[in-house]
This record gives structure tokens, sequence and C-alpha cells, in this order.
């Protein structure tokens, strides 16, 4: 038994090894399939953890508040839509502590995007018109000068704060504190450098400047909505508690009376909602990419079956000689599906060693750039290209198998 196992074994793999060029074309098309889908499921769980861990790094501490109501979806303004429903009344209202009582600290923002200009030297950056609460609520620390004060968030004062990285592409070795820049055309005295940071949550927090929220949209932007608000909570087992509390605050200011949240203008999320959508959107894409590689399967798959039609028409006569010695049917039927599968497997371990090497060479390369990038192989990614290999290897065979196990011995002996 174990010998006619090995001889099954050996005959399909001196078959492969009689036409080295041709099988090696022949399971190309497999390892690159193979390859796509090791790599896209190794990569993707790369950067969904480091898109994870970006947002972790914020806290678990931290309620955001977006225009607009999403639902269980992705918000409109990370779509670029624009939703002015939210205003600076509503942080105000949020940060009286009779509204919400679990609500340590809140700040709001005003985004844009301008040139910051002091005499001949000019850098274009993000802005950012916020609240004097904004260190309390984000962190960072101010190098030289000061952040600005509550008065000054109130008022429309023409002062600056600037991010480390502008200071210095826009003063150089220049002391920034005192002097005057040009942002969008308005004079703007700096009072303060930030200490660097760098990027967290992919948010450069050295190449911003910050204004005060009211002469960002007074006299800036000339509007009177503002973007977000991010809040600090007293602590992060109240959460859930926080969360009503902001809701039941603004639909209190929005004038909505229907408490199930279909009415809402506004989203509400804290950091583990934010992470929950973000993992179910980034395993809906890795996992949608992955099927689009796999197609290549099927490809590779067909073209096996082509290439063993060829070879049962190549090898009709010895088909035939081996019905005459006493080969029956299902002989000649498992001989061609074993070289099949053999062949598909062999594609689908070349295709897992190179998918492996890429994805492990993708994560050096991003490590190196700065990212936490984690190198993951799955044992479900491993498991499935093998599987998908054999089956893809038998569906395929079949066909061919079946026309050479069906061949008369007299007919194929006379084949010429």
């Amino acid at each position: 038994m174990i010998l006619q196992i090995k001889q099954a074994i050996r005959s399909p793999i001196q078959s492969l090894l009689a036409n080295k060029v041709r099988s090696f074309l022949t399971i190309l098309g497999i390892v690159i399939g193979v390859s796509a889908v090791v790599v896209i499921m190794a990569v993707g769980a790369g950067a969904q953890s480091l898109i994870l861990g970006q947002i972790e790094s914020l806290g678990s501490d931290l309620v955001g508040v977006l225009p607009g109501n999403s639902g269980d979806g992705a918000p409109a303004s990370a779509m670029g839509i624009v939703v002015t429903t939210l205003t600076y009344d509503d942080l105000l209202a949020i940060k009286n502590k009779n509204n919400a009582p679990n609500i340590k600290e809140a700040t709001a923002y005003v985004k844009g995007f301008s040139s910051v200009s002091w005499g001949s030297n000019s850098y274009d950056t993000n802005i950012s018109g916020t609240t004097a609460s904004y260190l309390d609520v984000e962190g960072g620390e101010v190098e030289f000068g000061r952040f600005f004060t509550e008065a000054e968030e109130k008022s429309t004062s023409k002062i600056v704060v600037l991010g480390s990285t502008v200071a210095k592409e826009v003063f150089g070795q220049s002391d920034p504190i005192g002097k005057k820049v040009k942002i969008k055309k308005r004079t703007f005295e700096v009072i303060g450098v930030m200490k660097e940071r760098g990027t967290v949550a992919f948010q450069n927090y050295d190449d911003q400047v910050f204004i005060p929220i009211v002469t960002m949209q007074k006299t800036v932007e000339g509007i009177d909505h503002i973007t977000m608000m991010r809040m600090k909570i007293s602590h992060e087992d109240n959460t859930e508690i926080a969360i009503e509390e902001v809701k039941a605050t603004l639909r209190e200011e929005h004038g909505i009376k229907d408490t199930t949240g279909t009415e809402d203008d506004f989203t509400v999320r804290g950091a583990a909602q934010a992470l929950d959508i973000i993992t179910t959107i980034t395993d809906s894409l890795k996992f949608f990419l992955a099927a689009m590689a796999a197609i290549s399967l099927i490809v590779g798959g067909i073209g096996i079956m082509n290439i063993m039609l060829i070879s049962v028409n190549e090898r009709t006569r010895e088909i035939g000689l081996r019905k005459a010695v006493g080969a029956n049917n299902r002989h000649i039927l498992i001989q061609f599906l074993l070289e099949s599968i053999v062949l598909t497997i062999l594609g689908g371990l070349f295709g897992l060693v190179a998918g492996t090497l890429f994805s492990f060479l993708v994560a050096v390369v991003a490590n190196a750039l700065g990212y936490d990038w984690t190198f993951h192989v799955s044992l479900f990614s491993i498991i499935l290209s093998v599987t998908v290999s054999m089956l893809i290897g038998l569906i395929f065979g079949i066909v061919p198998a079946k026309k050479a196990s069906q061949l008369e011995p007299i007919e194929a002996l006379r084949y010429e």
C-alpha cells in the first residue's frame, strides 16, 4: 500500500520534471495569486495595527463630536462634506458642569489651510482655530512664550501660536515671539511656539498654527460654525454616561425633542466606538482586496486546466499503453489529478514564501520610515493559501483527468 502511494506521488512529479519550463510557467499564475492574497492580508493587518495604534495613542478618555448624523457609518466630514450644524455656543453649553458633569474639559476647532509669511519667508501650513483649553484636552506644551487665554479666545484678538516646524520654516534661527506674521492677508502677533511633538493619530502637531477660535470664525473664515469638538472625560469608565450627557445637551441646544438619535444633526463617539468602526472598515477593505486578488487564482486554475488538457493529448499513447498493461480508469484519473494538485500545491507554497518575504520587506521599510508597523502573516492566510491551491488543482484537474481516464486503449495506441 505504501509503495503504491509513493509510486502515485512519484509518477506525477517525474512527469512535471520532464517539462520544467512549462511546469514553471503553469504554476506562475498560482504563485502570483497566492502571494497577492498573503501580501494583502499581511499588509492589511500591518496597516490596521498602525491606524488603531495611532488612534489609541490619543487616549481612551476622549469623546469627539462631529457635525451631521452619520449613524454607525463614517462621518460626512470624513468624505469632504461640509456640515454646519455645530457652533461655538454648543461648546460653551457642554463645558457647563450643570449640563455635562462628566466632561472634564472640552475644546473646539475650525480648520483651514493658508500660508504664514514673515518678511520674504513664507510657509504653507494648517490653521487651527481653537480654544484656550486645547492643551488640557490634546496635550502638548508651549516651549517659548505662551498659549492664548480664555478672554482672548472669545475676542477677535489677532494672535497666533506656531507649531515647532512652522517656526523653524518661517523664522529660522530668529526669535519669533512678538514678531508679526501674515495669515490670509491679515497680521497676527506671535505669542508662543509649541514644543516639538511629532505625528499622533496621523496628525502632525508641529506643522500647524493655532489662533483663537472666534478670530478664526469672524476674521479669517467669515463663518459661524465649527468643524468639530473634542472633550476629555473625568474617567474612561464614565464614557457612556458622558456621551449621553453631551447628546442631551446638544439636543436641547438644537431644539431636538426626539431622544432616539434619528433626528440628531451631530455625531458623538468615544474612542472605543471609533476604534470599533475603523476596525470594521479596515477588515472589510482587507478581505475585499484579498478576494479581488484571489481572482488571479481562478485565472491560474484555468491555465492549469489548459496545460493538463494539452498534456493528455501529448501522452495519449502513454495512456493507451498503461491501460493495455492493466491500468484502469481510476488509476489514470488519479494520476492526472495528482499532477494537477502537485502543480497547484507547489505554486501555493512558492506563493506563500514570496508573499511572506515581500510582506516582511514592507514591514522593514515602514518601520525604517518611523511607522509602528507590525509584521504579521496569519495562520488563516497560510491555511487559506494551501487549501485554495489544493482545491484549484482538484477542480480544474477533473476535466483533463476524466478525459484521460475515458480514453479507449486501442484508440489511444493508434493515436499519432
